[in-house]
């Protein structure tokens, strides 16, 4: 793998993480047994960060608003460094989320994936094949029927 596949493969997991249902997240890495040794490099501290957007994606960059952002960074016993950050202030969130980034710098990488963002991933899936059904439901296509006249 290279560096390149190893950084999106990363930003595809804290991604997954930091939009997991904080209950489910929770649920799933208790399942994994005790929380492994860990010192904090920045305690979870919440924080607004500014929010931009473009007209039709393409436009002039201008200010939506503000969001709250929780973030954190914790480095495991063995050294990895593993950091979260989660929309709102759900604390254990972004610890459990930096904890999950940490390990999968691990040996534990494989079970994590299985355990942990597997069933994130597939749940996050199933969300967006409902949404998409329930949208088609309400689509309506518009066509001309010939009335006859020459």
């Amino acid at each position: 793998m290279t560096a390149l596949d190893a950084t999106a493969a990363r930003k595809e997991w804290m991604s997954l993480l930091a939009k997991a249902p904080p209950a489910r997240l929770d649920a799933l890495f208790s399942d994994l047994g005790e929380a492994p040794e860990f010192s904090w490099l920045r305690p979870p501290e919440c924080g607004g960060v500014m929010v931009r957007g473009r007209m039709g994606g393409t436009g002039a960059p201008f200010n939506l608003g503000e969001m709250t952002v929780t973030r954190c960074a914790v480095q495991l016993a063995s050294g990895e460094v593993g950091h979260g950050y989660v929309q709102g202030r759900d604390k254990r969130h972004a610890r459990q989320a930096a904890l999950v980034d940490a390990l999968m710098q691990t040996a534990r990488a494989g079970a994590l994936r299985a355990a942990v963002l597997a069933p994130l991933q597939a749940e996050r899936e199933a969300a967006r094949r409902d949404r998409a059904a329930k949208a088609a439901a309400t689509r309506v296509e518009f066509f001309t029927m010939v009335r006859g006249e020459d």
